[in-house]
């Protein structure tokens, strides 16, 4: 009779630890669903997912570029370019003046300001330009010299860019934006068929 109690015994202790066991495996399972469920890292992750795939989304866009650029000569007979452009900002272009005569040419680098904008010189020699036509062009360059946030947008070789303006770059490296517009300095320039516009040299 004895055995049996001792047996009846050991049973009891047996069930009691594993029943313990079971009891503290449930509450550890319920834990962590609450945690998994509660945790935020997962929302920002989807954020941060959506941005990406909506700035790929406008990275691969066609742009079709334009570009227009103004003339100011001034009272020492140099020139001053101004213009207004729907390039990313920071997009590096040339801005250069060629004299048709003699194929002389000034150029200054820029960077595509905000709005658009762009703004050099003056151009031209000390002893200013002399009367004649003159041609004014605005070059963006290859997307390889360009700021991250331009190539993103134009794309690394320049393929997203679309329109009238567009050329393959002399060096094989991509597309890119060739402006140009004929102007002439004098009060009585070299004749000429086109319709170019004529600048005056303002009184001093």
């Amino acid at each position: 009779m004895a055995v049996i109690k001792i047996q009846w015994l050991v049973v009891g202790v047996v069930f009691t630890l594993v029943a313990g066991c079971g009891g503290t495996s449930d509450e550890d399972k319920s834990t962590l669903g609450r945690d998994y469920t509660t945790t935020p890292p997962s929302a920002e992750s989807s954020e941060q997912s959506s941005s990406s795939e909506r700035q790929m989304s406008t990275s691969n866009q066609p742009l079709e570029a334009t570009v227009e650029a103004f003339m100011e000569l001034r009272s020492d007979r140099r020139i001053i370019v101004t213009g207004q452009t729907n390039l990313p900002v920071g997009s590096n272009i040339n801005v250069m003046v060629e004299r048709e005569l003699s194929s002389v040419r000034w150029r200054e680098r820029t960077q595509v300001a905000e709005e658009g904008r762009f703004r050099v010189g003056p151009l031209g020699p000390g002893s200013g330009l002399p009367d004649g036509g003159y041609r004014v062009s605005v070059e963006l360059m290859e997307s390889s010299i360009q700021p991250e946030s331009v190539r993103q947008r134009i794309g690394l070789e320049g393929e997203n860019l679309t329109g009238e303006l567009v050329e393959q770059s002399r060096h094989g490296l991509g597309q890119i934006i060739n402006y140009s517009r004929r102007f002439m300095i004098g009060a009585e320039p070299r004749r000429t068929r086109d319709e170019v516009e004529v600048l005056a040299v303002p009184e001093p």
